[in-house]
């Protein structure tokens, strides 16, 4: 069984209210690429969704993201999930607090 990680990323992305490049540089992976496997030019490997799932704000996609089941009690959710506005201002406000310290190194 695949698991296309690339509609998942790019799911994880628009439910964080991100623009590519915002993605791009929260996660260390590169624009180009980032386009590219949004496109279904190229696979996102798991080693990708390894990285992403590296990063805190995105950590509760983990099970989603691998299993495409949810524990919303223990904090796992589906990208879904994050559209009801609660997690996703949350969510909004740890990325400005990460963007923020990243200029700041």
């Amino acid at each position: 069984m695949s698991i296309d990680y690339a509609k998942k990323l790019l799911a994880i992305r628009k439910a964080e209210g991100l623009t590519q490049q915002k993605f791009s540089e929260i996660t260390g992976l590169s624009l180009g690429f980032i386009k590219i496997y949004e496109s279904g030019h190229r696979p996102a490997r798991s080693e990708t969704m390894e990285k992403i799932l590296q990063i805190e704000i995105f950590e509760k996609y983990t099970l989603w993201l691998i299993t495409d089941k949810v524990a919303p009690e223990a904090g796992q959710i589906e990208p879904a999930f994050s559209l009801d506005g609660s997690v996703k201002s949350k969510t909004k406000r740890k990325v400005q607090s990460f963007l923020t310290e990243e200029k700041n190194c």
